[in-house]
């Protein structure tokens, strides 16, 4: 039985690690004003954050259609695919594994899929569906695929700081003085997003103290593995990959930019881990 992996433009996979890892990506859009992009295909990451920084309102995600899902599904499936395992954003934060399922009811008839809520974002999600692509390949069955998933999302650690409060100004989430005596005070608010939604976890005045509490967190949860370094095209990402130097093999650290579905909400220079303990 040949089983491949189905995910969305929320993991933040690279083109070059997609195709490397032979899964199928299902695009959400992202909307500025009246404006509609198709994620990664007619919007660059980059594309993404330089429109952000123009745009007066905070633009917003919309979840696939289920049909997106089954064009996928069925695109593996002429491929040579018997079953399927679509791993997706965070049930808590869109409404995108929804969509996967209706579309997995659609395709029940004649192709097994089994839709997995991977309680992550970004570079957490994405380092599940490359564990799982990879076991795929290398033979394993659907339930050993689902075992793994779960396993790894059970000890996944994800933690985040915001550069700027303008986003949640935008977002109405904060009124504009609140915006701008955050701003004169430097408040970075932390946050973390291991159980897949999005938890205040304190504030601090500066970025380098942001930084500590990000590296903190991580060595609190030591041993781990699969460490990953992700940002909103951040300027300073050296810095706090000299930071975590002294403690972690920088060598065994992916490092990529958080994309347009994150990054709506993140904000520019946004900076975060996604990590696994190594025991629960």
């Amino acid at each position: 039985m040949t089983v491949r992996i189905v995910t969305d433009s929320a993991c933040d996979l690279t083109d070059a690690e997609v195709t490397a890892l032979g899964v199928e990506v299902v695009s959400l859009t992202i909307r500025f004003g009246s404006e509609e992009f198709v994620d990664r295909k007619e919007l660059s990451t980059a594309e993404f954050y330089g429109k952000l920084a123009t745009s007066t309102e905070l633009p917003q995600t919309a979840a696939p259609a289920p049909g997106a899902f089954v064009d996928a599904f069925r695109a593996l499936q002429a491929d040579g695919a018997d079953e399927i395992v679509c791993i997706n954003l965070s049930a808590q934060l869109s409404a995108t594994m929804q969509s996967a399922q209706n579309a997995a009811q659609a395709c029940a008839g004649d192709l097994p899929v089994h839709v997995v809520d991977s309680r992550s974002i970004t570079a957490g999600l994405g380092t599940l569906v490359a564990r799982a692509a990879d076991a795929a390949r290398d033979g394993a069955s659907s339930a050993d695929v689902l075992a793994l998933v779960h396993d790894l999302a059970s000890r996944q650690r994800v933690y985040g700081t915001l550069d700027t409060l303008e986003n949640l100004k935008k977002g109405g989430r904060i009124g504009g003085a609140q915006a701008l005596l955050g701003s004169m005070l430097s408040i970075k608010p932390l946050l973390d997003l291991s159980s897949g939604a999005v938890a205040e976890a304190g504030k601090t005045r500066t970025r380098k103290k942001a930084f500590a509490w990000l590296r903190d967190q991580l060595l609190a949860n030591a041993p781990f593995e699969n460490l990953n370094v992700m940002h909103g095209f951040a300027p300073d990402v050296d810095e706090f990959l000299a930071l975590l130097s002294s403690e972690v093999d920088l060598s065994t650290v992916r490092v990529g930019p958080i994309g347009a579905v994150i990054g709506t909400h993140g904000g520019p220079r946004v900076m975060g881990l996604a990590f696994h303990r190594t025991r629960p």
